[in-house]
């Protein structure tokens, strides 16, 4: 059960009055909601998942996520703003469809995009950053869980839209990775197999090279 308080410290004991889960259990029970609804995690929550997310691998030190926060006041306008890139990208959209987009927005009572501040001018790749960030996105989630909310991943269009990224504050070379979509689950859904035995090879079965 939540016992969420602002506060300076990172801790989870300040937010949570269970004992921490357990790595291996978030990692197994993990998965996308279908529904969010309140409470959203609050400034304490949201600062575990933010201190989890600077844990994420950083090839070269570059510290290249950047997180921007969309909560319940700001997002009408988040919402006009991927109703406009639909307008923009899709002029024969009727307002039906615009009002659609507009209410995405409304799918949690809090949002968080995650991007990459991609450098080209550094010898780390820039697929490199952008996967630092997606892992990011993943420990956000991973913590979200482990408070007692979740989350879900959403990205579309907009994500990769040069206008859209400006008016979130971001540079036109920054990779937005997700739309983080946060709440309580409304309803909850049983998980997807996780099925992996099927994806794993050996690399004793290729033969060696000639």
């Amino acid at each position: 059960m939540l016992r969420s308080q602002a506060s300076d410290n990172v801790s989870t004991a300040r937010v949570c009055d269970n004992a921490p889960m357990q790595a291996i259990d978030a990692l197994l029970t993990r998965r996308s909601a279908r529904a969010l609804t309140d409470p959203a995690p609050d400034e304490a929550a949201l600062a575990i998942m933010f201190a989890c997310a600077a844990r994420a691998p950083d090839h070269g030190r570059l510290r290249p996520w950047r997180f921007v926060v969309v909560g319940n006041e700001t997002r009408a306008r988040f919402g006009e703003l991927l109703a406009e890139h639909l307008r923009r990208t899709h002029a024969q959209a009727s307002a039906e469809t615009l009002e659609r987009e507009r209410q995405k927005a409304f799918r949690a009572p809090l949002i968080v995009v995650v991007a990459a501040h991609c450098n080209p001018a550094v010898k780390i790749p820039v697929i490199e950053q952008t996967l630092s960030a997606a892992t990011a996105a993943h420990a956000i989630m991973l913590a979200a869980c482990a408070l007692g909310f979740n989350a879900m991943w959403k990205t579309g269009g907009p994500a990769y839209d040069p206008a859209v990224k400006r008016a979130l504050g971001l540079e036109p070379d920054d990779a937005i990775v997700g739309f983080l979509y946060l709440g309580t689950e409304a309803q909850r859904t049983a998980p997807a197999p996780g099925q992996w035995r099927d994806l794993v090879r050996d690399f004793a079965e290729f033969p060696a090279a000639p």
